[in-house]
C-alpha cells in the first residue's frame, strides 16, 4: 500500500482529518526557512507542502505568486529544495511533499528530479500543469520516485475523475472552486455537491481538499467531505503580516484542533 495512503488512513482512524501545510520554499527567507517549517511541522501539519519556486505558477494566486517571486529574489533553487528537504526529512517523520511546475523540472531532468527527491525524503509530488494526458511522457517509468499527486477540478467529468483516481498515488487533491488558490470568504452550494460527487468516484486512494480553506471554520465545513485539507494562502498570509513565526503557529494550531 501506498505509505501516504497508510499515514492518512491512520489519522482517520483516530477520527482526525489530515492536515496538509503548504510553504513555498526559501520564504520568507533563506536563511529562516527551515526554522519556519519546523515550527509548523510541530504546530500541527500532519504532512508538509512544499513549493519549489516559479515565475509563472499556473494554478497559485496572488499570495502565494507574490512568495515565490520572493523565493526566486532570494535566490532559491532546486538544489536548496532537495537540501532543506533532506533536513526535514531528518527532523520529523511527517510527509514532505513537493509541488512544483513542469519547466524547472524538466530543466533540471525530470528522471534525475525523481531521483533526488526520492533520495532526500519527500513522499509525493503535485504537478499542476502536467495534465493526466501527458502523465505517461512526462514522468518516467521507474521505481525511484516519489508518489504522483494528480488534480481533480470542479469541471473534471466522472470518468476523467476516475481515471486521476486511477493513475494518482496516496491522494487526490480536490480542487474545492474554479480558479486559482486564495483566501476565500464564502462556498455555495454547487461546491460542496461537487466535492461529494468528486469524493464519491475515488475509490483507490484518499482524498484531500484544498483551494480557499484558510480558517478553521472551512476545515469544519469540508471535514464531511474528505480525508483531510489543504492550507496554503493563510499560511503565506499569515507570514506575510506578522513580524515573528507566532501568530502563524497559532494559525496553524487552530486549523489543527478543527481536524479534530
Amino acid at each position: 500500500m501506498s505509505l501516504i495512503k497508510r499515514y492518512i488512513e491512520e489519522i482517520n482512524s483516530r477520527k482526525e482529518k489530515v492536515l496538509s501545510v503548504f510553504l513555498t520554499a526559501g520564504f520568507p527567507d533563506k536563511n529562516r526557512f527551515i526554522e519556519t517549517a519546523k515550527t509548523l511541522i510541530d504546530s500541527g501539519a500532519d504532512m508538509l507542502e512544499i513549493g519549489i519556486p516559479f515565475s509563472d505558477p499556473l494554478a497559485d494566486g496572488p499570495i502565494i505568486q507574490y512568495s515565490s517571486k520572493i523565493s526566486l529574489d532570494n535566490g532559491t533553487t532546486i538544489n536548496d529544495c532537495l537540501t532543506w528537504a533532506e533536513e526535514l526529512y531528518r527532523y520529523s517523520a511527517k510527509p514532505i511533499i513537493f509541488m512544483g511546475y513542469a519547466n524547472p523540472i524538466k530543466k533540471y531532468g525530470t528522471k534525475q528530479f525523481m531521483k533526488d527527491s526520492l533520495n532526500s525524503g519527500i513522499k509525493g509530488l503535485i504537478i499542476p500543469d502536467v495534465p493526466l494526458e501527458e502523465y505517461g511522457t512526462f514522468f518516467p517509468e521507474t521505481d525511484e520516485r516519489p508518489e504522483i499527486i494528480l488534480l481533480t477540478t470542479p469541471s473534471s467529468t466522472e470518468e476523467r475523475i476516475k481515471r486521476i483516481d486511477e493513475a494518482s498515488s496516496g491522494f487526490v487533491y480536490c480542487v474545492s472552486i474554479t480558479g486559482t488558490t486564495g483566501v476565500k470568504e464564502s462556498f455555495t452550494s454547487d461546491n460542496f455537491e461537487n466535492l461529494n460527487r468528486t469524493r464519491s468516484l475515488i475509490n483507490k486512494n484518499k482524498m484531500l481538499i484544498g483551494f480557499g480553506i484558510s480558517k478553521a471554520e472551512d476545515v469544519k465545513k469540508f471535514s464531511p467531505y474528505c480525508d483531510g485539507v489543504i492550507v496554503g494562502s493563510a499560511v503565506i498570509k499569515s507570514l506575510m503580516e506578522s513580524n515573528g513565526l507566532n501568530e502563524t503557529s497559532k494559525l496553524v494550531m487552530g486549523l489543527k484542533d478543527a481536524c479534530i
